[in-house]
Formats: structure tokens, sequence, C-alpha cells
């Protein structure tokens, strides 16, 4: 069977029931200074970002009051130089929140690992591509910087002594989707290091000749949006990444990938905007890949039990994989896994660990003008007494709320009719 030949189907995956209200993790940005320009990136870098610990906490406190979360997400900008950072994670271990680290990792060191394993930090989320302008790496390739990420990982695992989740984040550039294949396998040989590996298709909106552009009901010259940093220099050199496409490539080295849960778009209940797959074995072999029941089974008994979804855990949970096997009595996935490993006496007394593989298909503008966002968005952080979409901040501090765009003269015809 053709690899291409398996499209995707939601219908076959487990929405995930994150939403605005009570979600898995939430987002923060401590400060939106950086030590890094990287061309993905969609938040200005401010040498004056650092925000008062204080002002931090009180935004904290309002999302306490609005949102149930599992986690906190501490980004920025680059949060490992924020100086008040361990303080930080500490006053989110202390609210019975995940803190959860998102970094590009330059200042990533043992002695910070250890400081930040002791106040209570569960996860870091490393961002390393080549599309970054990271000294001494300049002009490395996607397979070039597996040094650098094995570092990294390394360096997570000894001196968080094994305490410490390490994913990595990749933005995926056209010139970079042939990487997929290469990047799975990678992970997959770093299982006993790496718990998740992250795909976020790149993405940068355009100024459409054949849309009218709005903002709070006012209509906007389109020029208005040219400092904006998602929107491209080159418009006819852009083109969007689709999900499908980055499955297909998985498949090339994990013929049996399939995910298992999704987040879809506010737009359409189909779409695959958070793609979700949980693979078992070790580096020498997949065992098998979790189905959505499995998924399923997770979050609710996370909810259950603690109040909250689940989107990070601590490594030792990843790696007691053989615990789980008598959910192979009410599992397909779990019991596939079981029958392979079963099969494979040289395995039994290897450990069995588990990883998640993620794709994250940002915002897509619909020919009708409609801006397909990610529904019950883990990325939402508080900012002017609501949740947002982060990936959009830009627009609010800039206009004061979002750009939206319809057909060219249906906005006015829709005006018309009802003023009439």
């Amino acid at each position: 069977m053709p690899v291409s030949s398996r499209q995707l189907n939601p219908l076959n995956y487990y929405r995930l029931p994150w939403n605005m209200a009570d979600n898995a993790i939430t987002w923060l940005e401590p400060t939106t200074k950086c030590n890094m320009s990287c061309e993905g990136c969609y938040r200005e870098n401010d040498p004056q970002g650092d925000r008062p610990l204080e002002d931090v906490i009180r935004e904290l406190e309002q999302i306490k009051k609005i949102r149930r979360t599992g986690g906190i997400s501490i980004a920025g900008g680059e949060p490992l130089i924020y100086p008040h950072i361990v303080e930080l994670v500490r006053y989110v271990a202390a609210q019975g929140w995940k803190p959860i680290i998102i970094s590009n990792g330059m200042c990533l060191t043992p002695e910070l690992v250890r400081a930040l394993r002791k106040a209570g930090l569960v996860a870091f989320t490393v961002h390393v591509d080549s599309h970054q302008q990271r000294p001494e790496w300049a002009g490395k390739n996607e397979t070039e910087l597996n040094e650098l990420r094995l570092h990294l990982a390394k360096i997570i695992h000894d001196a968080g002594k094994g305490r410490i989740s390490c994913g990595f984040n990749a933005t995926i550039y056209p010139d970079t989707l042939k990487d997929i294949p290469m990047l799975t396998r990678w992970c997959q040989e770093h299982m006993d290091l790496v718990h998740t590996m992250v795909y976020i298709l790149f993405r940068q909106a355009r100024v459409e000749p054949q849309f009218d552009y709005f903002v709070d009901g006012r209509p906007m010259d389109p020029a208005e949006a040219a400092h904006l940093r998602y929107l491209p220099e080159n418009p006819a050199a852009h083109r969007d990444i689709m999900s499908q496409e980055v499955v297909d490539l998985i498949r090339e080295v994990a013929p049996q990938y399939e995910p298992c849960a999704f987040l879809n778009s506010n737009q359409d209940p189909m779409a695959v905007k958070w793609l979700l797959g949980v693979r078992a074995g070790g580096p020498d072999e997949i065992l098998g890949y979790m189905d959505g029941r499995f998924v399923e089974m997770v979050q609710m008994l996370h909810h259950l039990i603690f109040g909250t979804y689940m989107a990070y855990s601590r490594p030792g949970l990843t790696k007691i994989t053989q615990a789980l096997f008598p959910l192979a009595l009410i599992n397909k996935g779990m019991f596939n896994v079981l029958r392979n490993w079963l099969k494979r006496p040289s395995r039994w007394l290897k450990r069995v660990h588990m990883q998640s593989m993620m794709i994250i298909q940002p915002p897509d503008i619909l020919k009708d003008g409609r801006q397909a966002m990610c529904d019950g968005c883990p990325d939402s952080m508080y900012y002017g007494g609501r949740m947002i979409w982060k990936c959009r901040l830009d627009e609010i501090q800039k206009f004061g709320d979002f750009i939206q765009c319809f057909p060219k003269g249906e906005a006015m015809k829709s005006t018309g009719s009802k003023e009439s």
C-alpha cells in the first residue's frame, strides 16, 4: 500500500477534551527579551522586556480565576534569561501546576537545571531548528543540529536526575520538510532521553488582494499590517505545509505510524490542528502505537483523580510501559504492543519507553476569509482580561484586536442589507 494512500481521518482519533476554560496547559510570558533571532518567531524581541515578578504572579492569579489548567508553559522571549525564573518556577509548582519551560536552550547549564529541578520543574521543551540565528551553529543543517539536541537532552537528564521531561520543538519550513524522516528516526534512537518531539509547521500571514480587512468593525488599510512579525517578505515564495505531508514523511521510516488524538480548528471539526501520536518501544524497535481509547482513558482518569487534563508527565511514567500491559485486556493499542513484546524474548529484560510526537498546524486563512484557529488551544495566554491565542498577540498590541478578513465587498454588502 502506498504511504500516501493512508489519509488522515479525525473520526478515527480521540478529540482531546481541552478547551478555553479547562485545559492541560496555559501559556505565560514573563519576558519578551531574547538572546537569539529566529525566522519563525512571532514575538518582537524587547531588550527591556523583563516583567516584574509581582506582575507575572498577578497574571497567574487572574488565570486561576477563569481557567482550570494542569500546567504553565513558561516561555517568552527566552525564559532562561529571565532574572526570576527559579522563583517563578517555584511559585507555579506551589500552586499545584506543572511548571514547563519553553526555551532555545542557549543558557541551559547543569547548575541551572539542578536549581530548576529543586524548584519543581516538570519539563523542558527546547526549540532547535536550522532557521534560528544560533551562535556557533550558523549554517548547520537539521542533521548536524542533532549533536546539539543530544547534548541538551543529556544535560536535562543528568542534572535533572531523570526527573525532568525532555522534549524538542522544530519549526518545519519548505526546505526542511525533507528532514522529517531523519528527525523521527533520531527521536526513536534516543527514546531514553527524549520524551516528546513537536513539529511546528511554518505559517506566515499574507495580505491577499481578494480580501477586505477589518479590526473591531473598522475598515483597515492592509498596509497597516506591514509591521506584523508574521508577514512574509516574499509572499510568492511562501507555501503552507499541511499535517498530511508530515505524516506521510513520518511513515517513510515508521510505516505503522498512526495518530491517536487531535484538536480541530474553530472553523472545521474535521481539521487537524494539533495531531498527537504515541509510540512504545525502544531505540532498536517500535512495538506499536497507542490508539485513541488509550489517550481517552489517560485524559479522563487524570481529570478524575487530579482535576485537570494531562499534557506532560514525569519521565518515570514513560518508562513503566510494562506496568501498563494489563490494559491490553481492554485496549487494542496496548494489546498490540504487548503481543509484539511477547514475540521478542530478547526485549523482555529491556525497558519499554513511550514517546509522543505532535504536529502543530498553526492558523490557516480559508478561501472565504475565515481564520481557522486551534480550537481549545493549550497555548492560550491571558491578556487584557481574556484568554487569547498567543500566536496573535501582536495584532492586539498594535491594533487593539484581531484582524478579520472578508471577500471583497462582502462585509459592506452585509452591513448595507442590515441597515436597509
